[in-house]
């Protein structure tokens, strides 16, 4: 299926309960977020929703997922790729002055009094302006060499240029599109879509909140970190003298200026877990909004499954895409380690192979060189649900990671994890600060690439059936307790349906009424 065409005139859609600002995910990218978008739409069949897609551009897209009965509306917004608009617009000189203190301050870590100026000034002119006036006029011309001499004069003019534009691009289009109606404003990120929610509040004075799965600002640094482009002024980038901005300095405190401006407006700032919540502390959000949220899974499928203990060898297994982020390679290396405690344990890779085929062909030569052929078996993508009654421990030894669903599903059906020390796990394994009943831990942390660690801790689980007991009991009820499906659904049908019968409040700047 095509995207149809976005609709402008917001008359034609009735007002929804909900707005989900999503950038360059649900309905048109699958898995991960995506898939949580459409779960959540679907697991709040009461509630109508109206989804904006923030898209880099507007060529030709498939829906991945069928849209939902109670969605309402589907409309894009093209963040590089604004509509070209008429070329003389009257007062632009005037606008662009006003602007420009305000567009500086967003480029260096504003506050959402900037926000909220652009806002204001822009409001008048929403449906006249577009490409030719704020990219290519003259007038936008001439505040690009100001800006450009009152911010990073000594980066690559060419770069600021593009980077001007892109930046610029981005704002505008999130600014300037037309707004659904809704009760509540969901964003699923901080960045442009982020930026939206803030402006939807704004405007409406409706509540916004914000749900961070990975946290957008610094999977930006990451990215900007690494831009080759970026490093224009490499003399100064590699001298000890850093007083002086450069272009990556001006994207990262773009970005940062976004998520300060959704943290100050949003009612609740959601994240999947603990860890993520210093980081947002970093770019400015309030502590008091600060809320942990976990993606759960069906904990009575998982729970449902039964034991196969009878008549097979000791068994682990990694759950997993063979690709370098889930470094397979120490799991066949601690696997070595195991086997010189546990001679006759067995050993699954369970997952696909082709998205990386070089180095799935290096694992199983790792495979042949540790002499490991007749322990550990490639088996390819499987339903979970199959193999679980056989493991008796799931090793994860990602290097990086959000919050790993299949700890929670082996969980579930009474499998202990040994995982790496990233993203969630060591919450899942071992309980949350807020955890009401310690239930201690349901497995083990281990470091980064160490296999004889990780060999040692899946070890163990086989070895010692008191503490593979203990281990298994504590990971099933703190799934049960906190990362069911069902119990998440609850939580969001709650967020949803108290903003949504919040009365209408005057536009804020600040958000505070909203905490």
């Amino acid at each position: 299926m095509t995207t149809p065409e976005p609709s402008v005139d917001f008359a034609n859609f009735p007002s929804s309960d909900v707005c989900l600002l999503l950038e360059g995910t649900y309905p048109y990218v699958s898995g991960g977020v995506s898939t949580w978008v459409n779960d959540l739409i679907r697991a709040q069949p009461h509630l109508t929703f109206h989804c904006v897609a923030l898209l880099a551009d507007r060529r030709t897209r498939a829906f991945k997922y069928p849209i939902a009965d109670n969605v309402v509306g589907l409309t894009h917004v093209y963040l590089q790729q604004p509509a070209a608009g008429p070329q003389r617009v009257r007062g632009l000189k005037k606008l662009f002055d006003a602007l420009e203190p305000s567009l500086l301050a967003i480029q260096a870590r504003g506050s959402i009094d900037d926000l909220a100026r652009i806002v204001e000034l822009v409001a008048p002119y929403r449906t006249k302006l577009g490409a030719e006036t704020l990219l290519n006029s003259q007038t936008a011309w001439n505040a690009l060499v100001r800006m450009y001499h009152g911010s990073v004069p000594d980066c690559s003019f060419l770069d600021y240029f593009w980077t001007w534009r892109a930046q610029l691009g981005g704002l505008f289009a999130a600014l300037l599109a037309p707004l659904p109606q809704a009760r509540v404003y969901h964003t699923i990120s901080t960045g442009y879509a982020g930026l939206m929610a803030a402006r939807a509040h704004l405007e409406t004075g409706r509540p916004c909140f914000v749900t961070e799965h990975g946290i957008y600002t610094n999977e930006r640094r990451i990215e900007i970190t690494m831009a080759d482009w970026l490093s224009a002024n490499r003399p100064r980038m590699l001298a000890v003298d850093r007083s002086r901005r450069d272009l990556k300095d001006l994207w990262i405190d773009t970005f940062v200026s976004y998520s300060r401006a959704i943290y100050s407006t949003a009612s609740a700032i959601v994240t999947l877990y603990e860890g993520n919540q210093a980081m947002q502390r970093r770019d400015g959000a309030p502590p008091e909004r600060l809320r942990v949220i976990p993606n759960g899974i069906d904990y009575d499928a998982y729970a449902a499954v039964p034991r196969a203990d009878e008549g097979r060898k000791p068994t682990v297994a990694l759950i997993g895409r063979v690709v370098p982020i889930k470094d397979v390679k120490t799991f066949i290396r601690a696997v070595a380690a195991v086997k010189r405690e546990v001679p006759d344990v067995e050993a699954l890779v369970l997952g696909p192979e082709d998205e990386d085929p070089a180095y799935a062909a290096e694992c199983r030569d790792l495979v042949r060189i540790l002499a490991l052929e007749g322990t550990l078996r490639f088996m390819g993508r499987q339903k979970l649900t199959d193999w679980l009654g056989r493991i008796d421990a799931l090793a994860l030894t990602s290097v990086s990671e959000a919050q790993p669903l299949v700890i929670l599903e082996g969980g579930a059906a009474g499998v202990p994890t040994v995982a790496t020390d990233v993203g969630a796990c060591r919450e899942m394994l071992e309980g949350r600060s807020d955890e009401v009943e310690k239930l201690g831990p349901g497995g083990e942390i281990t470091g980064l690439a160490d296999p004889a660690a990780t060999g040692r801790a899946l070890a163990r689980l086989l070895r010692d059936k008191t503490w593979h007991a203990r281990c298994a009991a504590a990971i099933k009820r703190r799934v049960e307790l906190y990362y069911n499906k069902k119990t998440i659904d609850g939580i969001y049908r709650t967020l949803y349906e108290s903003y949504r019968d919040k009365p209408t409040q005057a536009p804020s700047r600040t958000g505070s009424e909203a905490a």
